[in-house]
C-alpha cells in the first residue's frame, strides 16, 4: 500500500518557511537592556537612594551603545542651573561614523521629572552627598 502525500499549501511560496523577526540578541525578557554598569560605585559609595532617568544622546551615541561600547568608571553627575548633568561617562565614537561621530566624553543630560531634580538638588546642595550612576 502506498500513501500519497498531499501538500497543504499549494500557492506561491509553497515550502518556504514563515519570516520571522528578529529579536535584539542577548536580551530575555521584556525588561530593560543593560548596557554598561559601575561595579565599583557600589562598593565605593553608600548607596541612600536610586533614581531611574533618561540620557539624552545623539544618533552616533545609541548606535556605539547598541554595540555594547560604554564605560561608567570615571561618570558623575553634577547639578547645574537646575537640570542634572553626566560628566565622564565615555562612549567610544561609532566604527562606521562618519564627521558627524560625537565626542566620546562629552557632557549629556539627565532627564528626569521636576520633582525628582529638586529633590536630588536639596540631597547635594549641602556637599556631604554625591550623585554617582550604577547602570
Amino acid at each position: 500500500m502506498v500513501k500519497k502525500s498531499t501538500p497543504v499549501d499549494s500557492g506561491k511560496g509553497a515550502g518556504k518557511k514563515a519570516a520571522k523577526a528578529k529579536g535584539t540578541p542577548g536580551r530575555k525578557g521584556g525588561g530593560p537592556l543593560v548596557v554598561a554598569t559601575n561595579r565599583k560605585a557600589r562598593h565605593n559609595f553608600k548607596i541612600l537612594e536610586t533614581y531611574e532617568a533618561g540620557l539624552a544622546l545623539v544618533g552616533t551615541e545609541v548606535k556605539s551603545l547598541r554595540e555594547g561600547k560604554a564605560s561608567l568608571v570615571d561618570a558623575f553627575a553634577t547639578v547645574d542651573d537646575g537640570e542634572i548633568w553626566l560628566r565622564g561617562l565615555h562612549i567610544p565614537e561609532y566604527t562606521h561614523g562618519t564627521w558627524t561621530n560625537h565626542a566620546p566624553r562629552r557632557t549629556r543630560k539627565l532627564l528626569m521629572h521636576r520633582g525628582e531634580i529638586d529633590s536630588v538638588m536639596g540631597k547635594v546642595r549641602d556637599g556631604k552627598n554625591t550623585l554617582v550612576p550604577l547602570q
